[in-house]
């Protein structure tokens, strides 16, 4: 075969590139927050091959591309890289594309160290003060059950997303929690502040069923995204001069359970699937914790006059 693929597939491919992906796309065995990356991703790859063509070299390239660029990180050209993996591989699939050209082509490897820190005991403390002197109304009643479920339980931003009215029982201080890539839900303790905060934020704002968390916009049936759950943590944090993500609060819940708990009892609290994943956790406290002593082995070597 030739290096470029020109064939009556592959113009009737890049002809109705952008309606093939999203077709190929909503038809995946994913779950919904896949599905929206993955068409938030597909255009820039789309865009690439209507410039280029496809040939052989079509997923290198984009890859080679997508290394240059200064302005994203490594994670995200992992998820642009895969977003266009998935593409080609159905096209192949479908018999749309002799080969698999994405074979042997591997993503960058990312280190596994945390790049930003979570938030600290002094940090989530004036969090709880800020929001406990807030007025009771409809947000700030969901804010502060969203913030007691982030910084009590640890759960994670699209765990949140995902619960129902239903899955909270709270005579028995417990919620049914879908995990990451998980299709089933599992069981956890909650804490009694979350219990609190999640029952006021019910009476408050008068969900009886359905998504425990909705949009206070326009679309108010809809469920709450992770997008405004970010955007509303943010709008907490910065007042306070707090420049962390609010997945810093999943990283506090982790470090603080690891000051007290053996790490597979942490894996257990925290539903790391991973227990290499969650050691890099126990590994940087550690490391934090030893750091003053490393230091003071060289006290007294000064190259300053």
């Amino acid at each position: 075969m030739s290096s470029q693929l020109s064939t009556v597939k592959e113009k009737a491919i890049i002809g109705s590139a952008t309606d093939k992906a999203r077709g190929i796309i909503n038809s995946l065995d994913v779950t919904e927050a896949t599905r929206r990356d993955y068409l938030y991703r597909i255009p820039l790859f789309i865009d690439y091959i209507k410039k280029h063509g496809i040939s052989f070299n079509t997923f290198l390239e984009y890859k080679r591309l997508l290394e240059k660029r200064t302005d994203i990180k490594i994670a995200t050209k992992n998820k642009y890289l895969q977003t266009a993996r998935t593409f080609l591989k159905e096209l192949n699939r479908q018999g749309l594309l002799p080969a698999d050209i994405t074979a042997n082509i591997s993503g960058w490897t990312q280190d596994k160290k945390h790049k930003k820190d979570g938030l600290n005991s002094k940090e989530v403390k004036a969090v709880v003060e800020k929001l406990r002197e807030l007025p009771e109304n409809a947000k700030n009643t969901r804010l502060k059950a969203i913030v007691s479920l982030l910084a009590f339980q640890g759960l994670r931003q699209i765990e949140i997303t995902r619960l129902d009215v239903e899955d909270i029982d709270i005579k028995n201080n417990t919620a049914l929690i879908q995990g990451k890539g998980k299709s089933d839900k599992e069981l956890i303790h909650l804490h009694p502040e979350t219990t609190k905060t999640i029952a006021e934020h019910i009476r408050v704002n008068k969900v009886g069923s359905g998504a425990l968390f909705k949009s206070l916009g326009n679309r108010h049936s809809d469920r709450i995204t992770t997008m405004t759950i970010k955007r509303e943590i943010q709008e907490a944090l910065t007042p306070l001069g707090i420049e962390k993500s609010t997945h810093g609060f999943r990283h506090y819940y982790i470090t603080t359970l690891l000051k007290k708990l053996d790490v597979r009892d942490v894996r257990k609290f925290s539903r790391h699937s991973n227990l290499e994943m969650l050691i890099v956790y126990d590994d940087e406290l550690d490391i934090k914790n030893k750091t003053g002593k490393v230091f003071n082995l060289f006290q007294g070597l000064s190259l300053s006059v």
